[in-house]
Parts: C-alpha cells; sequence; structure tokens
C-alpha cells in the first residue's frame, strides 16, 4: 500500500466528499466544510490543506497554518484527521512530518498544536514526532 502526502490546490467534488467523510470522524459537533469554505482554505496564503492518499483514495487531512507575529513566523497544525479504515499504515506520521517541513520551508521558528487527552494515539504519535507538552493555558472564548 502507497500513502502520498499533496498540498491540495484546488477544490474537487472529490476532496468535498472526503470532507465529509472525515471531519465527522475528529468532530461530532462541527459540520464539515462547504467547498466554498474548502475553497477559501484552499486560496489562503496562510493556510495548506494537506491531503493523503492510500492506495489513490483519500484518506487524511491536515490543515497547517503559517502566520507572523512581532516574534516571528510561527506555524499551527489544525484538525488533523485519518480515517478509521486507514489507520496503522503511517498516514498521520506521514501527514504531520510532511507539514514540519513545509512549515520549516515558510521560515516557521515553531509549530504548536493541540490534541485532546483522549486521543491517545494521536498523542503517542506526536510525542514520537518530537513535540513536547508545554506548561501553557489554553483559553478559549466562544463568540
Amino acid at each position: 500500500m502507497s500513502v502520498t502526502i499533496e498540498i491540495a490546490n484546488e477544490v474537487t467534488d472529490e476532496l468535498v466528499a472526503a470532507f465529509a467523510r472525515l471531519i465527522p470522524q475528529l468532530s461530532k459537533s462541527s459540520p464539515p466544510p462547504t467547498a466554498a469554505e474548502l475553497g477559501e482554505m484552499v486560496a489562503s496564503s496562510a493556510s495548506d490543506v494537506l491531503v493523503a492518499r492510500l492506495d489513490g483514495a483519500v484518506v487524511g487531512t491536515l490543515t497547517l497554518v503559517v502566520f507572523r507575529i512581532p516574534t516571528g513566523v510561527r506555524a499551527w497544525i489544525e484538525d488533523v484527521v485519518v480515517d478509521d479504515a486507514a489507520r496503522g499504515h503511517g498516514v498521520g506520521d506521514l501527514l504531520n512530518r510532511f507539514a514540519l517541513d513545509v512549515a520549516r520551508n515558510k521560515g516557521a521558528k515553531t509549530v504548536d498544536l493541540t490534541s485532546r487527552p483522549s486521543r491517545e494515539a494521536a498523542n503517542r504519535l506526536y510525542q514520537r514526532l518530537g513535540f513536547v507538552a508545554r506548561q501553557t493555558n489554553v483559553y478559549r472564548f466562544d463568540l
């Protein structure tokens, strides 16, 4: 089985269908993005939508956001999801490594991400990749 990672450069019916299948596996409370919302993400200079394919079929995605702040270029990895049926093929590992390379090439000093403690396999993956838990508080303000 062959896994490939690419950066989406257009919104296709296949991409919309993949997000419709994958996002519910990540979040029960957030609907999948529409084609127009995916188009905004793909077109944005601040985000890269990474797509993982296993034998040609879309089985995972990750969004990398890179931005400049006064202390340098930073990056966030968001909404990593690998199809339940494709787990165990190294898809998450390859998605994250690809994202780290893209962030490095864009000049990012750091890459951050968050992961719920209940996502035990994902947390083990992030630690294997070299991510270190920070002693910080993450706050959210709902609008």
